[in-house]
C-alpha cells in the first residue's frame, strides 16, 4: 500500500464514492421511488456472502470480493438496463474499458480487481456462479421489500417473471427464491421484515 501513489489512489476513490450515490437505473422505470444506489446493491450482496457456513466448498473471500467489484464499471458507464437497447457486447465492452480505466490508478490491487471482475463476468467458477445467483437474488429481494414499503403488492412482477427458479444454479439460493415467492404471494405485504422506522 506504501507504494501507490496516493493522488492515484484519490482518483480510484473518486469512483468508488460514486458508486455510492448513483441509482440502479431499473429501479426508475420502475417507478419505484427512493430506491438503492449500485453501491447498496453491492454491499447488500457482500452481506449474504456470510450466510455460507466454514464447510462450505465455497472460497468465501473470493465471493465477497467478487460482490464488491462485480458492479464497479458502473462508476463511468452507468446502470445499463435492457430498456436502454444497448447490445449485449456492446455493453461488455464499455465495461471492460470503464475497469480498466478504475483499476488502473492502484498497481498490483488494480490487477487484482480487474482479474475478480473478469471472472465473474465469465461466470464459469463456482464463486462466479454462486455471486451471479445472490445479484439475482438480491433483485428479487429488493422488488419484494419495495412492494411491501410502498403497498403495493405484485407492482415488481415483471422481476418475477423474467427471473425464475431456473436461473439459480446455488440449491440454497434457489430455496430462498421459493421461500420469497411463496411469502410475497401468501401476504403480498409481507416478506419476513419488519415495518420500516
Amino acid at each position: 500500500m506504501e507504494s501507490l501513489n496516493p493522488a492515484e489512489v484519490l482518483k480510484y476513490l473518486e469512483f468508488v464514492n460514486d458508486l455510492k450515490h448513483l441509482p440502479r437505473r431499473g429501479w426508475i422505470f420502475s417507478k419505484v421511488k427512493d430506491h438503492e444506489t449500485i453501491s447498496g446493491h453491492m454491499y447488500a450482496m457482500g452481506l449474504m456472502t456470510f450466510l455460507l457456513g466454514n464447510d462450505s466448498k465455497l472460497d468465501r473471500l473470493k465471493c465477497l470480493q467478487l460482490t464488491l467489484v462485480h458492479d464497479l464499471a458502473e462508476a463511468i458507464v452507468g446502470d445499463i438496463t435492457p430498456h436502454d437497447n444497448v447490445p449485449e457486447d456492446v455493453k461488455h465492452q464499455k465495461e471492460d474499458e470503464a475497469m480498466k480505466e478504475i483499476t488502473s490508478h492502484i498497481g498490483e490491487a488494480g490487477k487484482l480487481i480487474y482479474n475478480l471482475y473478469k471472472e465473474y463476468e465469465a461466470k464459469e467458477t463456482p464463486e462466479a456462479k454462486f455471486v451471479k445467483d445472490l445479484d439475482r437474488f438480491d433483485l428479487l429481494f429488493t422488488a419484494a421489500s419495495y412492494e411491501k414499503r410502498d403497498n403495493a403488492p405484485l407492482k415488481c412482477q415483471e422481476y418475477f417473471d423474467e427471473i425464475d427458479e431456473s436461473k439459480f444454479t446455488n440449491p440454497y439460493v434457489k430455496k430462498l427464491v421459493v421461500a420469497l415467492k411463496e411469502s410475497r404471494l401468501k401476504t403480498p405485504n409481507s416478506i419476513g421484515m419488519s415495518e420500516p422506522h
